[in-house]
Order: C-alpha cells, then sequence, then structure tokens
C-alpha cells in the first residue's frame, strides 16, 4: 500500500478511506451514528479488511456520482458501496473479486398487479442512471426508463419516494436493498430476476498494489468463514453466495 501521507508520523498507520454514501439503506449499511459507527454489511466488509490490514478505517460520504471520481483523483483508496461490476464501471477502476453477489427485484405501490416484466409495458421504471439495474429496466419491452442520476445524497430514498407519489411506477435495485421493505405498507416486491450481479470493491487504475493487497485481505476474509459471519448477521435471508475452506 502508499507510504505514510504529508503530516503522519513514522510508524502510524495509514487510514484505509473508503467512499461511500451516506443513507439509510439497510441491511447494507445504515445512516453514519455518532457513537455507534457506520453500521451494516458493507461497514462490516471494511472493518474486516481495515482490520486485515492493520489499518484504521476511514469512511468518506460522498454523492453516488462522485464516488469513483474520488478513487480515481486519489481522493480516497477505494469506493466500497454497491458497486456492481460492469464493464462501463471496469474502464473508469480496477474491481477486486466479489464480496457479494446479488439478483435485481423490481419494486411497485402496494396492490398494483405486476408480476413480469411484460405487465410494465407503457409504465415509468426508474432506476440509478448507468447502473446495471437501468441496463436490467432496458430489456423490459415497451418500459418507459427513468433515471435517477447519483449526484444527490440519497439517490435509493428519492426512487422511493417517486414511486410512492405515483412519478413512477417501478423501480428496479438488488435485491438486497429491498429486503427490510417487505411489510411495508406502501410497496410490494413485484418479482426477481436471477441476474447473479457481483459487487466489489473498486480501486484506481494506477494504484495495483493497492488492489492487489486489498483483494488478497478480502480473501482471506472469505477463506476463514469471517465474511460469511458477516452476511448471516445482517442479510440472514438471502442465502451466501461464497464458499468457505471447509466447504471446498
Amino acid at each position: 500500500m502508499t507510504g505514510p501521507r504529508t503530516g503522519q508520523t513514522a510508524g502510524t498507520a495509514e487510514p484505509l478511506r473508503l467512499a461511500c454514501i451516506d443513507s439509510d439503506a439497510p441491511p447494507l449499511f445504515l445512516p453514519a451514528d455518532p457513537v455507534r459507527g457506520r453500521r451494516g454489511y458493507e461497514p462490516a466488509v471494511g472493518e474486516l479488511i481495515a482490520a486485515e490490514l492493520g489499518r484504521p478505517l476511514e469512511w468518506v460520504y460522498l454523492p453516488w456520482a462522485e464516488m469513483l471520481p474520488a478513487v480515481r483523483n486519489h481522493t480516497v483508496d477505494a469506493v466500497l458501496c454497491g458497486q456492481g461490476i460492469t464493464e462501463a464501471r471496469r474502464r473508469q477502476v480496477d474491481f477486486t473479486r466479489p464480496y457479494a453477489v446479488f439478483h435485481e427485484s423490481v419494486l411497485v405501490r402496494r396492490g398494483d398487479p405486476v408480476t413480469s416484466a411484460a405487465d410494465l409495458r407503457g409504465r415509468r421504471v426508474a432506476a440509478i442512471a448507468g447502473s446495471t439495474n437501468m441496463a436490467l429496466a432496458e430489456t423490459f419491452e415497451g418500459a418507459v426508463t427513468v433515471p435517477f442520476g447519483g449526484d444527490c445524497d440519497d439517490v435509493f430514498g428519492d426512487m422511493l419516494a417517486a414511486l410512492k407519489s405515483g412519478e413512477v411506477d417501478a423501480v428496479v435495485d438488488d435485491d438486497v436493498v429491498f429486503v427490510p421493505l417487505g411489510e411495508h405498507p406502501d410497496f410490494d416486491l413485484a418479482f426477481t430476476v436471477r441476474t447473479g450481479n457481483r459487487w466489489g470493491i473498486g480501486v484506481a487504475k494506477d494504484r495495483p498494489d493497492d488492489l492487489k493487497a486489498i483483494d488478497a485481505a478480502l480473501g482471506r476474509v472469505i477463506a476463514d468463514g469471517r465474511l460469511a459471519a458477516a452476511w448471516a448477521e445482517w442479510i440472514p435471508t438471502l442465502p451466501y453466495p461464497f464458499a468457505t475452506e471447509g466447504e471446498r
């Protein structure tokens, strides 16, 4: 990894600076708490990796659209925040092995009888612009896709508000973010498409040593079962996608 930054004393471990948005998106993450810190599955992944590297963890909160630029200009060391590994993102940063694999679901207003993509013909379907979710929405024949930009602080919350108000008729996102909405009075989970999106940690292309170190640390916490324990704590209703050493 890179050496201490200016102003750090010799022997002081450099913080591992990870970018993410600060919003309420359980079980992935909860809003930052001044007492309890940042909690959720992705914060747990970050803590495991930082501990494995022997570095303190520091979260840098940015709007969605600013995270990858922050990695490229070295404002942060990496982004660990809902980054499905896509070719478009690979052109901007390099990725570690996946720390999660999720499918994609469609959320509608409570009582709306949508059960398949065919039911969305002529309907307004929201997803984050440039995301794997938008790519899926664009395959729904006859649907009118509505991209939500990542320049706000809580794009997921904005999409849910638009769905509730009737501005859009459906929202496409990864299945994990809809887990807490199963009994929500305003929404119904319409259907899930088994896309198997792999989520990884994005690192600047000109920092291959950082990528290698973070990827190796992630590999170790997968192999020894620590990542599985974090998954079981935060996402117990979805199947864990990786094998530990004892299961191989």
